[in-house]
């Protein structure tokens, strides 16, 4: 792969601002981003934040929309280090984990999955269910990582951006994208 690419998921979960923080942190990285946002996410971010559809698409390099199952990246042939779903429905957590690529999220991670490469489910919902429980076993037995954003407080977090960057972080780290000044345990 010439050009390092990565795909940026946001579903309808809460905790929009997962995303946001996702595409903020990938911003002054050498990495191509790509944003797929569904129709609940959008509900989501008009109710949990201020930010504009404008705003957080100008965040990411480029921008896909949910219906264009035809995009680049729906096929296995346009090369990524992968997909990050930040927040997870459970709703596309089902639908991955049940392989039924409805829209443009669940496609590119039907993708991911199956050319192998690597899917981080930020997975929102609390508390579980069996059936949540199944599809993330599911997921993790196709190869995908369920990555619920729990918060660390031996960094001692000042606000809930600090608990935001960290989780997030920690999900880039399974990309190897080191995020500058992530607090780490045992470190300064």
């Amino acid at each position: 792969m010439t050009k390092r690419r990565i795909i940026v998921g946001i579903s309808g979960a809460t905790g929009f601002e997962y995303g946001v923080k996702a595409l903020q942190l990938l911003k002054p990285m050498d990495i191509e981003v790509h944003l797929v946002v569904s129709k609940g996410a959008e509900l989501t971010r008009s109710l949990e934040t201020a930010y504009t559809k404008s705003d957080v698409e100008a965040l990411a390099d480029v921008v896909h929309q949910i219906g264009n199952i035809g995009a680049s990246i729906a096929s296995g042939s346009f090369q990524t280090l992968g997909m990050l779903i930040a927040p997870c429905s459970m709703r596309s957590l089902a639908a991955i984990a049940n392989n039924m690529a409805d829209n443009l999220l669940t496609r590119a991670a039907d993708v991911v999955l199956k050319e192998r490469r690597r899917l981080v489910l930020m997975a929102r919902e609390t508390p579980l269910n069996l059936g949540h429980l199944r599809n993330m076993q599911w997921v993790t037995e196709m190869g995908g990582i369920i990555f619920p954003p729990v918060p660390a407080l031996y960094q001692k977090p000042q606000s809930i951006d600090d608990v935001i960057t960290h989780s997030v972080g920690r999900a880039l780290d399974l990309f190897g994208l080191e995020v500058p000044k992530l607090p780490r345990w045992g470190s300064e």
